[in-house]
């Protein structure tokens, strides 16, 4: 039987779940994710559970908070003045906006609360805190000339 190593291309659907059941992501519906093993561009739990895999096989790898989108950090709540803020449409709490931080960069944040003059906002991962679930089926793979990044 013959599994993926570094270099080779991968083919694989997943599926992603919360502890309570809930999808929260997947892939079934479409083509399966491509990626290369060894480059650095899929989680490396993925990367380790998908080299002792065999074409067509399943398997369920379960990512704490910390390896799967961080523990809830109740410092990246906070409040943004509306005045600085341009959006078409006023927000609701729940939204997902982008808003423009004081470094330059933009981030995506969900809208916590709203007043006259604020906006309260989390910059958490919608799914920080969470034990994330993870079925991964590999469809197939190609070798590849890759070399893996050190």
């Amino acid at each position: 039987m013959q599994y993926p190593q570094s270099g080779d291309t991968i083919f694989v659907h997943f599926t992603a779940r919360l502890d309570d059941g809930t999808i929260i992501e997947a892939s079934e519906d479409g083509s399966p994710i491509e990626a290369v093993l060894g480059a650095g561009t899929i989680n490396p739990a993925f990367d380790e559970a998908l080299r002792e895999m065999a074409e067509g096989e399943s398997r369920v790898i379960t990512l704490p908070p910390e390896k799967a989108y961080g523990k809830y950090n109740k410092r990246l709540i906070f409040r943004l003045k509306r005045k600085r803020l341009e959006f078409k449409d006023d927000p609701k709490p729940g939204d997902l906006v982008r808003v423009g931080l004081p470094d330059g960069k933009k981030a995506v944040v969900t809208v916590e609360a709203i007043d006259p003059k604020y906006l309260t906002v989390d910059a958490n991962h919608p799914h920080a805190g969470e034990t994330i679930h993870y079925t991964l089926t590999l469809r197939s793979f190609i070798p590849g000339e890759f070399e893996e990044k050190r």
